[in-house]
């Protein structure tokens, strides 16, 4: 067993729950007033609405692409008699749609953060440090594509399947097992992702909890027009 990959595939991820879940409650209850997601619309709109909804539409699919090649049981995807090399294809496929969507949108998100002086005279250095990491997480996410291309059986996303699955059922000795022989791209993208938690309770992110499902059942608002 490697000890490093123990405590980054095994060990860090829990640690990542813990302060994922606990800090998240510690910040809604004594911080409310930062409880958002701090727009900087106001400052500078050129191109942000399409910049924003690229990437939000965009990482949004990616997410539930995650978690349903993570989450959800290859037997499952076996029972409606899709394989693992299918499965890889169609990750890829629309993974890279999304992706380049994503990757668009947050570019233009990006150099909007950095060179946008009003912008850049208003954002925190967590603010800064957030969206370059998911910058970054992005681009390592998209170098698996051209990678997975070398073995289209599939059994690397079994892997990762089977690793998700032995962690989320408190086996992590047995989850590292199909850490340990897979391209250092792969670890790479899953490190950062989990450190993504980690810093999720102390960034803008938490606004991410409070994602307004009730505003689809709400009654209609009757606006008139002003003559």
């Amino acid at each position: 067993m490697n000890f490093v990959d123990m405590l980054l595939f095994g060990i860090y991820p829990y640690i990542a729950s813990v302060i994922f879940f606990v800090g998240s409650a510690l910040r809604y209850d004594r911080e409310q007033f930062t409880w958002k997601a701090q727009s900087s619309q106001i400052l500078d709109k050129n191109f942000f609405r399409v910049a924003s909804v690229f990437f939000h539409v965009g990482i949004i699919m990616i997410f539930l692409g995650h978690f349903g090649g993570l989450v959800i049981p290859y037997e499952v995807w076996d029972f409606f008699g899709v394989t693992l090399a299918q499965k890889q294809m169609i990750a890829m496929g629309v993974g890279g749609f999304f992706g380049v969507m994503c990757f668009i949108g947050l570019s233009m998100l990006v150099y909007r953060r950095l060179f946008n002086p009003r912008v850049r005279a208003s954002s925190s250095v967590m603010d800064t440090l957030i969206l370059l990491l998911i910058y970054w997480q992005l681009i390592l996410g998209l170098i698996t594509i051209p990678v997975s291309t070398g073995h289209m059986d599939g059994y690397v996303m079994k892997d990762l399947m089977s690793w998700s699955r032995y962690l989320l059922t408190f086996r992590p000795a047995e989850a590292i097992e199909f850490m340990s022989e897979i391209h250092w791209i792969y670890k790479a993208h899953v490190f950062w992702g989990v450190t993504l938690f980690v810093l999720f309770p102390f960034s803008r992110l938490v606004h991410i909890w409070s994602v307004p499902v009730k505003y689809f059942g709400r009654s209609h608002q009757i606006v008139r027009r002003r003559y």
